[in-house]
């Protein structure tokens, strides 16, 4: 399967989830918590990281090159997915306040700042509103940032064919 195919893939996977992020937040009414809308962007890095290499369709370097910004737009992402289901887990006694809505926030709060509370996380980001097949939607989020992630390592590290060496 050519890398150029397989980024157009991971565009779709990205693109899909993302849509299915917007169905929860607007049809189901779930509100995205700081932590979120963190793994929302994850899901956005990787996806056009994913759509510009599918584009240009690169040789080896470039498919590597492509490769690693995906591996970190998706782990920038499992990082924020692990954090949140840390807080998930935690008991009832040891959560945090819950805070204020993100567009408060970005209403009040210098953009640093709104950053850093939202990667602390609030008592809204360990409550768990949705699940399926057991897990949560920040567990859904980790299964799917690690789906990208080995894909990305594997156009990283595989040997190309000869077509593949063809520079753009």
């Amino acid at each position: 399967m050519s890398s150029r195919l397989v980024f157009f893939l991971v565009f779709l996977l990205c693109a899909g989830l993302l849509g299915v992020a917007f169905y929860m937040e607007h049809v189901m009414g779930l509100e995205p918590c700081p932590l979120c809308w963190l793994q929302r962007f994850g899901f956005m890095a990787a996806g056009i990281v994913s759509l510009l290499a599918a584009l240009h369709g690169p040789g080896a370097v470039g498919t590597r090159i492509y490769g690693f910004l995906m591996v970190v737009g998706a782990g920038a992402g499992l990082a924020v997915a692990g954090r949140q289901l840390w807080l998930q887990s935690l008991p009832a006694d040891q959560v945090p306040a819950c805070g204020p809505s993100v567009d408060y926030m970005l209403d009040v709060l210098p953009w640093m700042e709104v950053l850093t509370t939202a990667l602390r996380g609030t008592g809204d980001c360990a409550e768990v509103t949705w699940r399926f097949l057991g897990l949560s939607i920040p567990g859904w989020t980790a299964v799917f940032f690690t789906l990208v992630i080995v894909i990305g390592l594997i156009l990283m590290l595989r040997t190309p064919r000869s077509k593949d060496w063809i520079s753009s």
